[in-house]
């Protein structure tokens, strides 16, 4: 499992390569990337949450759903506190440790090691976790008074938005959207017509190679060297890549292994680097996020290692 864990990592950092190169060489734009972001948030996400829900309903398998939802609910509350503990005074950092890259890194990780049902239990996590980011997240980003310097300092202050904007903002958010649109067919036992299903399939298929284009896209933009040379981002990186994810082991622990394959997906999920969305939603709303991909660079590194160590573990202990 560990070497199948490491294999799909390189893969992702060769596309990552790609996206570096095209930009290097001019064939993608500033302009371009941000189109690319709006692909991910608007188009391909959406569509891998609702190919997360394809399956053809079970007694079991709806309590696996409730269980994972449940799971993965209480895995990012606490990964938001824990976040909020280490880097109160920096929404970039703050953002960053709080959310892992379960869409665009996750599911290849998922799909390579697991079965290709397995999918379906993080289709909660991912699900809450833009949740999260469209509310909470934005939140951090939208300050009204906000003091931003390099590294993304702020002070508090009321949200730019009333309430009620902001829940007709989630109402028509592309995520809540597919969730709906996902449960409906699970729930009903309607299969989606077999042309529409195929083209859902493939605009999801594009999630990780787009999501790591993005990242090379926006490591090209940044002072390598001197990335390096930011110990706040191995702090990041630390408590988004050790101390969430062991937190997360020991809850998993308490689930009996009957359910071990949902164990290992979310574990999976809430073990991933920094999710490239701190980019997006900071370039998005015009913060530092030539810092914000710092820190997913950093983690994703760091990925190489972490991953295949921890679920390496979980799998020995839960086994």
């Amino acid at each position: 499992m560990a070497y199948t864990l490491i294999q799909q990592v390189i893969i992702m950092f060769l596309l990552a390569f790609v996206g570096y190169l095209m930009f290097r060489t001019g064939k993608i734009t500033p302009e371009g990337s941000k189109s690319l972001a709006n692909i991910l948030l608007y188009l391909s996400l959406p569509c891998v949450i609702i190919n997360g829900f394809q399956l053809e309903y079970s007694h079991e398998r709806l309590i696996g759903l409730l269980l994972s939802s449940l799971l993965s609910l209480i895995v990012l509350v606490m990964s938001i506190l824990i976040s909020r503990l280490f880097f109160r005074r920096n929404v970039i950092e703050s953002f960053s440790a709080a959310f892992s890259n379960p869409g665009f890194f996750g599911i290849p990780l998922i799909l390579a090691t697991l079965s290709d049902g397995s999918v379906f239990y993080i289709a909660s996590f991912i699900a809450f976790l833009n949740l999260f980011q469209w509310t909470y997240g934005v939140s951090l980003m939208t300050k009204e008074a906000k003091t931003s310097d390099k590294k993304g300092s702020f002070k508090k202050s009321s949200l730019s938005q009333s309430i009620l904007q902001q829940l007709l903002k989630l109402i028509k958010a592309p995520f809540m959207i597919a969730i709906i649109i996902g449960l409906f067919f699970f729930l009903s036992g309607f299969q989606m017509p077999v042309l529409l299903n195929k083209c859902v399939t493939q605009i999801a298929n594009l999630n990780t190679p787009i999501a790591m284009f993005t990242i090379g896209i926006y490591l090209a933009q940044t002072d390598i060297f001197k990335m390096f040379l930011k110990p706040r981002l191995y702090l990041v990186a630390l408590v988004r890549m050790i101390v969430i994810p062991v937190a997360a082991m020991l809850l998993l622990s308490l689930v009996p292994n009957t359910w071990l394959e949902m164990k290992l997906a979310i574990l999976i999920a809430a073990a991933c680097p920094v999710g490239s969305n701190v980019a997006v939603y900071a370039q998005l709303h015009n913060n530092d996020y030539l810092y914000a991909v710092e820190t997913v660079v950093l983690s994703t590194l760091f990925s190489i290692i972490t991953i295949p160590v921890l679920i390496t573990l979980a799998n020995n202990i839960w086994a």
